[in-house]
């Protein structure tokens, strides 16, 4: 099986099936990324598509000494930002509430506890823990150092334990 890396440098070349495969391997991880972060399964799959025609437009950009899962990442999280930003100006509801009732009560619990922490610390832990991203490639996707991934992490993990810490008491009793 080829890695990312050599599919990336043969789509770089024009190769479509190497794209194809890209595609097949991202589209799932990427769907998630973004449907933990807008709680909208449309909207995640709108956004899912925009990173993959941002990296068709952005294909050249990329550099084979670098990560292709951070590469990727680092485009989807700069489009969820831009999203972000979008849904404060909008004036409609947001759709959270509808798709936080379709989960179990463990998964609504971890949301809320994820909306409370700050939003670097919320980003950098679901990179971690959901996106299953290395240090460094998390280091390449926000362009801070490794150094300060493990410390913005180390603080976003205790803050998230201080947060469901009256939930898990509330639960022994």
């Amino acid at each position: 099986m080829m890695s990312d890396e050599e599919l990336m440098l043969q789509f770089q070349g024009g190769s479509r099936e190497a794209f194809e495969a890209l595609f097949s391997r991202y589209q799932v991880p990427l769907y998630g990324f973004f449907f933990r972060r807008m709680l909208d399964r449309n909207r995640a799959d709108d956004l899912t598509q925009e990173t993959f025609l941002a990296l068709i437009r952005h294909v050249k950009d990329w550099r084979p000494d670098s990560s292709l899962r951070a590469y990727i990442f680092g485009i989807a999280s700069r489009i969820a930002a831009a999203e972000r930003r979008k849904q404060s100006r909008d004036t409609a509801p947001a759709h959270r509430t509808a798709a936080s009732v379709e989960d179990p009560e463990g998964a609504v619990v971890v949301r809320l506890a994820l909306s409370k922490l700050e939003p670097g610390e919320c980003e950098i832990l679901m990179l971690r823990e959901y996106e299953q991203l290395s240090y460094s490639e998390i280091a390449e996707v926000l362009q801070i150092p490794v150094n300060t991934v493990r410390s913005r992490l180390f603080r976003a993990r205790m803050a998230f334990k201080e947060i469901l810490e009256p939930v898990k008491r509330d639960a022994c009793k």
